[in-house]
């Protein structure tokens, strides 16, 4: 059975990792991010009096 040489598993190497960031790129600029244009409300937590 033969065996890959270096150079080949390097180019295979190669072309998977330009791959995947290719893929993770285009996942990543695919949708405009989400602007919320209302104001976030300010949670105020009561305190409590603890009883020991």
């Amino acid at each position: 059975m033969p065996q890959m040489s270096p150079l080949l598993w390097l180019n295979l190497f190669l072309m998977f990792i330009l791959s995947y960031t290719l893929f993770l790129t285009l996942n990543y600029f695919s949708k405009p991010p989400i602007k919320n244009s209302e104001e976030s409300p300010v949670v105020t937590l009561p305190e409590k009096t603890w009883k020991w």
